[in-house]
């Protein structure tokens, strides 16, 4: 246990990307069965042990730690797990050996509700600090150290030279703690096959169109980039599974989607709602907004999916009647996705259109007006591109339409989490109203880099008002240039709006806060 909680504690203090890999790469390979498999199911999110809650935790606490001293060393510290972990005493006596990663999982796995205070007490009475931290990340599964399925199973590739394709095509018919998977890593077995499952096939994805490039439209073919989320959906075997971009299992999440497919063939698509908002010569769908209200909920109501019902807009054909078509070239696909599609149901799926352009320049203004849709810009595909997977060079480009900005006044910010934990990085920013009221429009944590963050860490603690808890309300009078992928109008919020992936992009210190923009000029911009 100890060993996987120094990994957690690497991982989270890492940022390099390749150093994450080769962390990962080498606790799997120096890691003995089963240890490395149920370390491999928490970095991947396939591992959930429900009978730990925060709640309990805390619960714990309060019966140990004073809970102003709780508190107050939460809100320094800005992590629970953190916190708990330095916070637990120690036993009198002498501590007992520190448990295997194996013997808590399997411990904690068959627990019930009544037994978890107890269970978990012992387990942290048996383990120094950073074991604490890494019992409590696992039990919770909020690990939170930068790393995403993709980038443990690559990890686990590269630690014993396996190609990380194909450890995708055999993941989903495998479970923790991945016995054969290590087998075949090891080289004592050989390679698990699938067999007739639904399995996820690694999206192949697109490069940013550099600025000032042109392309050849008889070579490339160009669709709408909706703004929803990418999906593939398979059936085989009598069974149909919905994935994320990530591999994820989201069937459960998108029933109406998964319950509708029936012939066996994989699909890649976007996964949109019906409404208003993004339309074109197809059915109107609806803005990311509305898609919102659906993504993160495991198990949706009847009422839900009836007020937002999904369905796939499909781009491509990845498998059919058992024969995998990738290695085909667009054109061919293109053609039989065409040919298949009138035999599914039309209210689930629809073939997303092409958008036919006779220049550039023609293109080039029908990606400028996207936004009056909703749509994000355009994917142009060369027609002879097989599909593989990743980025694959001169292939796929994305143009996406330009990123919308508005002045915003900073009004409250909040300590960040792991590395950030000590720096006020989470800002929530607002606009005037008629009667010069600031209401939030928005809350981003990206966008600025480490400087422009200790410019801001330090503007809030010399200009606090209030306190809140972990947030302190600052003086209003620094303006932040907020750039945007799109605006909504929301009756969730008190201003009326909902912002899409909102970042900082500029500290305005040249403009006084009362020139910010106003609630009623971005109302203009939403969709």
């Amino acid at each position: 246990m100890e060993s996987f909680a120094r990994l957690l504690d690497a991982l989270l203090y890492t940022r390099s990307r390749t150093a994450k890999l080769r962390l990962i790469a080498d606790y799997l390979v120096a890691t003995p069965d089963p240890d490395r498999g149920w370390a491999l199911a928490a970095l991947t999110g396939t591992i959930d042990l429900k009978a730990v809650q925060p709640s309990l935790l805390k619960a714990l606490m309060a019966e140990r730690v004073d809970a102003t001293l709780f508190a107050l060393s939460h809100d320094f510290v800005g992590d629970m797990a953190e916190t708990i972990s330095l916070l637990w005493p120690d036993p009198p006596g002498e501590k007992p050996p520190s448990p295997a990663l194996d013997e808590v999982v399997v411990q904690l796995s068959g627990l019930s509700r009544g037994q978890a205070p107890a269970a978990v007490a012992a387990l942290l009475d048996r383990l120094d600090v950073q074991g604490r931290y890494g019992l409590i990340k696992l039990a919770t599964g909020a690990l939170r150290v930068g790393v995403s399925a993709r980038l443990a199973k690559t990890g686990l590739a590269q630690g014993f030279g396996l190609d990380v394709e194909a450890v995708e095509e055999v993941w989903h018919s495998l479970t923790p703690p991945f016995t054969p998977l290590f087998s075949w890593a090891t080289g004592a077995t050989p390679p698990p096959t699938a067999g007739d499952v639904p399995v996820f096939r690694p999206f192949m994805l697109a490069s940013p169109l550099e600025e000032g490039v042109t392309l050849d439209l008889a070579d490339h073919a160009a669709e709408w980039k909706w703004d929803g989320i990418r999906v593939q959906i398979v059936h085989a075997g009598g069974q149909t599974r919905l994935f994320s971009r990530t591999g994820d299992d989201i069937s459960a999440s998108f029933p109406d989607v998964a319950q509708a497919l029936h012939a066996p063939l994989g699909l890649d698509g976007e996964l949109l709602v019906r409404g208003e908002g993004q339309s074109d010569s197809v059915a109107a769908s609806g803005s990311f907004n509305a898609l919102q209200q659906r993504l993160g909920r495991k198990a949706p109501t009847a009422k839900l999916m009836a007020e937002r019902p999904a369905f796939i807009r499909a781009y491509d054909l990845l498998s059919h009647a058992g024969e995998d078509l990738r290695a085909l070239p667009w054109t061919a696909r293109r053609a039989r996705l065409a040919s298949v599609l009138p035999g599914l149901d039309p209210a689930r799926f629809e073939l997303s259109p092409l958008v036919e352009a006779g220049s550039w320049a023609d293109l080039a203004t029908l990606r400028d007006a996207a936004r009056d849709a909703a749509i994000e810009g355009l994917m142009l595909k060369r027609r002879d591109a097989p599909y593989v997977a990743g980025r694959k060079a001169g292939q796929w480009f994305k143009w996406k339409r330009s990123a919308l900005t508005a002045d915003c006044v900073l009004m409250y910010a909040q300590r960040g989490h792991g590395k950030r934990s000590s720096l006020y990085s989470d800002f929530t920013f607002g606009c005037w109203t008629p009667d010069g009221q600031l209401l939030p429009v928005g809350k981003a944590y990206s966008g600025f880099t480490d400087a422009e963050l200790a410019l801001l860490d330090k503007f809030v603690r010399g200009h606090t008002m209030q306190k809140f808890g972990p947030v302190r309300e600052v003086e209003k009078s620094l303006v932040l240039e907020v750039a945007f992928d799109s605006l909504h109008a929301s009756s969730r919020h008190k201003s009326g709006l909902a912002m899409r992936f909102p970042r900082i992009s500029r500290i305005r210190t040249d403009k006084p806060a009362i020139e910010a923009d106003t609630i009623a000029a971005l109302l203009k911009l939403a969709t």
